[in-house]
């Protein structure tokens, strides 16, 4: 493997759980409901909530397979775990999964940012 393959297979395991969490959503509602809080299900129809944020997270899984704009994106995907995580304390499957998924993108923006600074000394990209 190269010299960047901790931040492939760390892009595109993210990626894969944006992916999964968003088609399966989509195809069954019911189990996914339950991870919103319950002031959004308040404020907006329950599938239009999931259709939004299946849609934000098939953008993110996007950007992450396709290696755009990977600072922006594992910062965003770190955001989204992190929120999960808050709005979701009393459900400890849900936090015990999701905050390894955290650090896992807190390690690729970390990979990423120490990437940039070699590649400024020596003209190369890292991921």
């Amino acid at each position: 493997m190269g010299k960047n393959s901790a931040g492939t297979i760390l892009r595109w395991g993210l990626a894969f759980i944006f992916f999964y969490a968003a088609v399966a959503s989509l195809l069954r509602p019911e189990s996914w409901l339950t991870y919103f809080p319950q002031f959004l299900k308040n404020i907006l129809p329950s599938h239009i909530l999931l259709v939004g944020f299946s849609f934000y997270e098939l953008i993110l899984a996007a950007l992450l397979f396709w290696g755009r704009k990977l600072a922006q994106a594992s910062i965003l995907a770190a955001i989204t775990l992190g929120v999960i995580i808050v709005f979701n304390l009393d459900s400890l499957d849900a936090v015990f999964l999701d905050a390894g998924l955290l650090m896992a993108a807190l390690a690729l923006f970390e990979i990423i940012r120490n990437g940039k600074k070699n590649a400024e000394g020596n003209g190369a990209a890292m991921i």
